[in-house]
């Protein structure tokens, strides 16, 4: 081990402690109209890249001049300045699973009144729809204002619904009311007695406001794939306890043609099951982390409630509490439904390799009865082909007995032999002796000759 240590890269230090939009804050100014838009990306890894070429893009259309544009990995911004005075500034952020744009319209005028709607800045329009589903869209105007009245907000904000508060434990006021207007966008309208007090928290207050939007439209993103999965996981639900009551009743007694079938539709169901549970785990398994970003950015609003609105946390918690908890809900329905499954066809499965051993056994049985049944043939065989043996010895021997008598008796009446009957007596235990010999060397050839036509079949395989 070195004893000098080895000195971290001043490049990374550097990247985990340099604010990621510290240079964009400085093109910031109150007041301002605001057009934030995020996009959800179907495959992030190819998409993100594809968000950046796709801002370079806008940029071009916009005709913001380079040395006015700064284009990082995740972040991209550009300003441009009209004739008027006016200030446009164009800002890109990708994040995990959504990149969003912000367009700043900041006038020169300071005193001019902003409107919701399109923004004001000379020759401004956004020229393309951006890639992926569009999933937040609000529309802010940010300035410096006494008071606000409720008839005024009103007046301004779309919605039956008036929600606001102080934030930041400054006089810093935001009010909405959740309700898109006729371009389909969310209207905040942030104002606060002093234009130094939103300088100061200006750029932590459009992060913490869109993050939170940004990620409650997350969470309710998948919300009707969730109800049509609801659905059917009763069905599921429903239809595997009625399978698993019939299982159960006849199980005992099944025939192989009963379990096959009820091993292909149990098979059938589970694959759907998983498919829905692979699908849906996918789609609200980030739901939580989601909710924990969205709390927490509600905590650091510190919000004190106005005397005629109600807190924008209120609706906020309020919206993906309950639906977070039933996304968690319906996953732990399908994870219990599969173990389920797996359940019944393991019984299923266990009762077919009882029938496999019972079969095997019978079968064992029944091979063991023909081994005993061949071993006794074989004996007999045996006995007989001995006493074959013998009475084949017996047969040679009578005839050679005989050809031998036609012979002593030639030589007798010949004269060549004088006791024909001894002669006779003599030739018997010969003619045993011989076809003995001839049995004996006879099987002796045969088996040689089988012997060594199976080694030539051998060879031949």
């Amino acid at each position: 081990m070195s004893l000098n240590p080895r000195i971290p890269q001043p490049g990374f230090l550097q990247h985990i402690h340099e604010p990621p939009k510290r240079y964009l804050k400085e093109w910031l100014d109150v007041p301002a109209h605001i057009h934030h838009m995020a996009y959800r990306m179907a495959n992030p890894p190819t998409e993100r890249p594809q968000s950046r070429e796709e801002f370079r893009h806008l940029l071009q259309c916009l005709t913001i001049p380079d040395e006015d544009c700064v284009v990082h990995e995740k972040l991209g911004y550009g300003v441009k300045t009209a004739e008027n005075g006016d200030r446009l500034v164009v800002a890109w952020e990708a994040h995990t699973e959504y990149y969003s744009y912000q367009i700043w319209h900041l006038p020169a005028d300071r005193e001019k009144p902003l409107e919701f709607g399109a923004i004001g800045f000379p020759g401004y329009y956004f020229p393309f729809s951006p890639l992926g589903i569009r999933i937040n869209a609000l529309d802010m105007i940010i300035c410096p204002v006494e008071q606000m009245a409720q008839e005024q907000l009103k007046g301004l904000l779309p919605g039956p619904q008036l929600y606001g508060s102080q934030v930041f434990g400054q006089t810093i006021h935001v009010a909405t009311t959740f309700t898109p207007d006729g371009d389909i966008r969310e209207r905040y309208y942030i104002w606060a007695p002093t234009r130094d007090v939103l300088l100061q928290h200006l750029l932590r207050l459009t992060d913490t406001l869109v993050a939170i939007e940004n990620y409650t439209h997350l969470i309710l993103l998948p919300f009707q794939a969730f109800g049509r999965a609801v659905d059917h996981v009763h069905e599921y639900e429903q239809r595997h306890l009625y399978q698993r009551s019939v299982i159960m009743n006849q199980l005992e007694t099944a025939t192989p043609q009963a379990l096959q079938h009820w091993l292909t539709v149990l098979s059938k169901d589970f694959l759907a099951v998983s498919r829905m549970a692979e699908s849906m785990r996918y789609k609200l398994s980030a739901a939580p982390p989601y909710q924990s970003i969205v709390l927490s950015n509600l905590t650091a609003l510190q919000e004190r409630p106005l005397p005629f609105t109600r807190p924008i946390g209120d609706y906020v918690s309020g919206m993906i509490t309950g639906v977070v908890e039933g996304y968690q809900q319906l996953l732990r329905r399908i994870d219990a439904l599969e173990h389920d499954f797996e359940g019944t066809i393991a019984v299923i499965r266990t009762k077919v390799e009882l029938l496999l051993q019972a079969q095997n056994l019978a079968i064992e049985q029944q091979n063991l009865k023909m081994l005993a049944s061949v071993d006794k043939t074989t004996k007999s065989q045996a006995i007989l082909q001995h006493t074959v043996e013998g009475l084949s010895v017996i047969v040679i021997a009578y005839y050679l007995s005989g050809l031998a008598n036609y012979i002593v008796k030639a030589l007798h009446k010949g004269g060549w032999l004088a006791n024909a009957e001894f002669a006779s007596a003599l030739v018997v235990p010969c003619a045993l002796v011989v076809s003995c010999a001839l049995i004996y060397f006879g099987r002796k050839v045969i088996n040689k000759r089988l012997l060594s036509e199976k080694g030539a079949s051998e060879e031949t395989k």
